[in-house]
């Protein structure tokens, strides 16, 4: 499941994962609030939070993502990728192979540092 946390702005979508992420997920939530905040403002800057229950997604939530990624690739300039099992850190780092924007991952006790460095333009 994700969920939109409060401290995200204008500019940056900061979500919290938890359990299996579905394609529901992608299709009601994390797409139509990304491509909101690349409208506003050009590109975007998000925060990807996945707590200690993140399993993490199903087949057609993992193809949703790719297809964002990919068509989004050029409109994000920072990501930052709090916690989650250190597989789904690795895929991250495989991702950003792809993106073209800066990426970093941190440790889940610092999530308060990853969202000062998400929210700065």
């Amino acid at each position: 499941m994700i969920t939109v946390m409060e401290k995200s702005t204008s500019g940056m979508l900061a979500v919290h994962a938890t359990g299996k992420l579905t394609d529901d997920d992608y299709k009601d939530i994390w797409i139509p609030a990304q491509e909101a905040v690349i409208e506003r403002n050009g590109k975007a800057r998000a925060l990807l939070y996945m707590d200690a229950d993140f399993k993490g997604w199903e087949l057609k939530a993992m193809w949703q993502d790719a297809k964002f990624g990919l068509r989004h690739r050029k409109d994000f300039s920072k990501l930052a990728v709090v916690g989650g099992p250190d597989w789904a850190r690795w895929g991250v780092k495989l991702g950003e192979l792809l993106m073209d924007c800066e990426v970093r991952l941190y440790e889940p006790e610092r999530l308060g540092e990853a969202m000062t460095w998400a929210t700065a333009p």
